[in-house]
């Protein structure tokens, strides 16, 4: 499990090129999947809003922030398009080869089953939809708590201020890639907030939070 966990969420950069579609180190779109894989596994989210560190975890918190730039591609031209549809694929095509060392290429599901990894990935279509419905519905967020709860804590019930945090966190994160110039995004140049900080938090316990492995 640890060393899955490190083959997903902690590899590093120059794997990272070797192993995705034989992918250059200034492919745009590898660049900017080690980007928000990193980001992924900031362990503020995992430490103080309630998501779970478990390989399934990982892969929603990841599938969430390819939503996120995904979001900010869309309706922005052919170029963009092509863009998102290379960044998914990324994305899958490392998941794959990170499980294919365990013989059975699958993540286990709620019900102990395996669950093929391209499956899973069919099925991030429709957590991308949700989410981005959450994502522009009007109103106090209900559409946003709703799909974060049955994807990303889907494994383990969140407190409301867990998931108000990252609600909060998604809203910002998503008004931050669209003040990111189109033109930067395309060259994989993406960034991303800080996580929350919890306000029973002391300010010197947020110092020098580290990425998990």
């Amino acid at each position: 499990m640890g060393l899955l966990c490190q083959r997903i969420a902690g590899m590093k950069m120059i794997s990272l090129w070797n192993r995705v579609f034989g992918a250059r180190p200034d492919d745009p779109e590898a660049r900017c999947y080690a980007v928000l894989a990193a980001q992924a596994r900031r362990s503020e989210f995992y430490r103080w809003w309630g998501v779970p560190d478990t390989l399934e975890g990982r892969f929603e918190l990841l599938v969430l922030h390819v939503f996120l730039v995904l979001h900010r591609l869309k309706r922005q031209g052919e170029r963009a398009r092509r863009f998102s549809r290379r960044l998914f694929e990324v994305m899958v095509a490392d998941v794959d080869r990170a499980t294919s060392g365990w013989g059975r290429g699958a993540w286990t599901g709620r019900s102990g089953t395996a669950v093929p990894v391209r499956a899973l990935a069919r099925g991030c279509n429709c957590r991308i939809h949700a989410y981005d419905n959450g994502l522009v519905a009007d109103g106090d967020g209900e559409a946003l708590v709703a799909a974060l709860a049955v994807n990303l804590y889907r494994i383990r019930s969140a407190s409301a201020v867990e998931v108000a945090g990252m609600v909060g966190y998604v809203r910002a994160a998503s008004a931050s890639l669209a003040r990111q110039p189109l033109e930067h995004i395309l060259a994989g140049s993406v960034r991303f907030p800080e996580p929350p900080v919890p306000e029973a938090v002391p300010e010197r316990m947020s110092a020098g939070m580290e990425s998990l492995p």
